[in-house]
């Protein structure tokens, strides 16, 4: 029988790496622990900004939910776009050109340090805008600010739990044989439904992460991750869980 594998992801996202889950004949089981809704201004921000793009050299991306609002709140405005992009990584580079945005800029690793690192040589004297979460790490602000740049936070959307899942991790859970987690919310609203549906992790399941920064929220939460993917993106994820569980049985 196929080792079963719980994907955290939002409902929207989840296809992605279910399917190359899929591809190594594992089998998925997905619970949401995110949901995206509107920001706490109701997008009053980022509406706004939308009327001044011109006033700004780079606009900055943390992730295709990002993106996706962007774009649509940016064809309600009919403003034209004619500042650099910069994205995290090629999920939210995809997603910008599926929108038809050019990317200027990639960060090497889809992480925030990278992104930071990338753009340093253009901060100094420079205004950028960054569509993101509501909920985020600052790091990117705090490092581009000290590098002499002005940015402006723009949130797009705000992510929250969603309590449905409670009743399905009851279920689920103990038939899991790895979780994978894709960003630290996923991490930390896990933990959150675990403890609301008053159930603890499966022995010996393995932890998988797509990255250091969610592998460094585990640890703070006081978990070791099993295994790490090699590069930040569900292709890496679903190869490393394949292998992890081959080698487990």
């Amino acid at each position: 029988m196929a080792a079963r594998v719980l994907v955290t992801r939002a409902p929207h996202q989840a296809s992605a790496l279910g399917d190359a889950l899929i591809a190594h004949g594992l089998r998925v089981v997905s619970i949401p622990t995110i949901a995206l809704t509107p920001p706490a201004d109701d997008y009053a921000t980022l509406d706004r900004e939308l009327t001044q793009l011109d006033e700004y050299d780079w606009i900055l991306f943390t992730s295709a939910n990002a993106v996706a609002v962007f774009a649509e709140r940016l064809e309600d405005q009919a403003v034209p776009l004619s500042c650099g992009i910069a994205s995290i990584g090629a999920a939210t580079t995809k997603a910008l050109r599926e929108a038809g945005f050019p990317v200027r800029l990639q960060a090497q690793t889809a992480i925030a340090e990278s992104l930071a690192k990338s753009l340093l040589p253009h901060a100094k004297g420079s205004k950028m805008l960054l569509v993101r979460a509501e909920q985020g790490r600052d790091i990117l602000i705090e490092t581009l600010t000290a590098a002499g740049a002005e940015v402006t936070l723009a949130p797009a959307y705000r992510s929250v739990i969603p309590m449905e899942s409670v009743d399905r991790l009851k279920r689920e859970l103990p038939n899991v044989h790895a979780i994978t987690f894709t960003s630290s919310s996923a991490v930390q609203n896990l933990f959150a439904l675990l403890d609301a549906a008053k159930v603890g992790l499966p022995p010996s399941v393995v932890l998988a992460s797509i990255g250091p920064i969610t592998t460094a929220t585990l640890q703070e939460l006081g978990h070791k991750a099993t295994i790490e993917a090699r590069d930040a993106s569900v292709a890496a994820l679903a190869v490393a869980v394949a292998t992890a569980l081959r080698n487990q049985a």
